[in-house]
């Protein structure tokens, strides 16, 4: 008969994966309404479609002279001429204008573009503008690269993290988005399609085991707490969860989504992955003190461990930190132009739903360490037990 704290684990995880279930259950979305709500929103007028076009000649980005000057247009510039690839206007020889930072891109001969095609009106030729680089062909070749990298160095557990990847992916597609489009409660969404995600993505790739248990237990806190003081700082801070036109065509087009309850979901999401990283560090640094000090009490190996954690901590929220700056780049260096002081406009929307993003999600991963580590310390063989794995 197992010790007691290991069945506790056992039956609490066993229990929070019923709920979760149930929760799936319950809040499964309303698949018509959903596929009804994503066409809801027109993306371009009636006509309107997006050939694909090659590249033929990149004409210099046009001079930028004083405000009160008069442009010259004796040099063609701006442009990008280019062959219509695919449509009812196959073959077809075009000039587009483009912006400054598309001319400026590096395209070369044979590179493709998205183009904007409005059909004519009676016996008229069709009109094209600009609409996008065309870049699914670098996505797909930086994506191969990426997993035949991690396989390479990390093999069958490389492989199983990408599975879990997919599934993560999946849960998110099939169902929080749906769910959360249609109205349901954001948090309990985020929770129920958290703990989906980290109940397959540890035990597959690292293997059922009271270790992996132990890791899965300190995420579930770490993501519960996340969630509370997510709730908290957003509420506190009140944050309205419209700052970019994503925001706002949610307001519009669907008003059944509370986005200060998204934002608070955003959070939950945003930090499961560093949590996980931490969670089963902390739960396998545990298993190897005791392997390596099968004498140490299991205070000792608390404090030990906690070491260890120390100095994880202290890394990790660099990196929440760095990510969440790197992301938020191009509105830092937008504020600093500002004539107003950093203290002035750090309450303003933009910024301040930055930091309560990497500060709540900070908080939870760092409440996540010390509960990981009582977990694992609890569960892991005694002094005098044998050790099995």
């Amino acid at each position: 008969m197992p010790p007691l704290p290991r069945a506790v684990l056992l039956a609490v995880l066993a229990a929070v994966a019923v709920a979760t279930v149930v929760g799936v259950v319950l809040l499964w979305p309303d698949q018509h309404r959903a596929d009804e709500l994503k066409g809801s929103v027109g993306f371009a007028a009636e006509g309107v479609t997006f050939p694909e076009a090659t590249v033929d000649k990149v004409l210099p980005v046009c001079p930028q002279d004083g405000p009160d000057s008069e442009p010259d247009t004796s040099t063609p510039c701006g442009q990008i001429r280019a062959t219509v690839a695919d449509g009812v206007d196959q073959g077809t020889k075009v000039t587009v204008d483009v912006p400054p930072e598309v001319s400026s891109a590096g395209l070369t001969p044979d590179d493709r573009l998205v183009l904007l095609r409005t059909p004519g009106a009676e016996g008229q030729p069709a009109t094209f503008g600009y609409f996008e680089i065309e870049r699914s062909s670098s996505l797909w070749l930086v994506t191969g690269l990426f997993a035949l990298v991690v396989v390479a160095v990390a093999r069958l557990r490389g492989l199983m993290a990408l599975v879990g990847l997919g599934v993560a992916g999946l849960v998110l597609g099939r169902f929080a988005i749906p769910a959360l489009l249609t109205g349901e409660a954001a948090v309990p969404v985020a929770l129920v399609a958290s703990a989906v995600i980290m109940y397959f993505v540890l035990y597959t790739t690292h293997g059922p085991s009271l270790r992996t248990s132990a890791a899965l237990a300190g995420t579930l806190v770490g993501m519960v707490l996340t969630a509370g003081i997510g709730w908290w700082a957003v509420g506190s801070a009140h944050l309205t969860g419209v700052v970019d036109d994503g925001g706002r065509i949610l307001s519009t087009f669907a008003g059944q989504v509370q986005l200060q309850d998204l934002l608070v979901a955003a959070v939950i999401i945003a930090g499961l992955g560093v949590l996980n990283d931490v969670t089963i560090t902390q739960s396998s640094a545990v298993w190897e003190l005791r392997a390596a000090g099968p004498g140490l009490s299991r205070t000792n190996l608390f404090t030990s461990a906690m070491r260890i954690g120390r100095d994880h901590i202290a890394s990790t929220i660099y990196t929440i930190v760095f990510a969440y700056a790197g992301t938020a780049l191009t509105l830092l260096l937008a504020v600093s132009l500002y004539d107003r002081s950093w203290f002035a406009l750090v309450g303003t929307e933009e910024i301040a739903e930055e930091l309560v993003r990497a500060f709540a999600s900070s908080i939870g991963l760092v409440l996540a360490v010390p509960a990981t580590t009582a977990i694992a310390v609890l569960t892991v063989p005694g002094p005098r037990d044998t050790l099995t794995w």
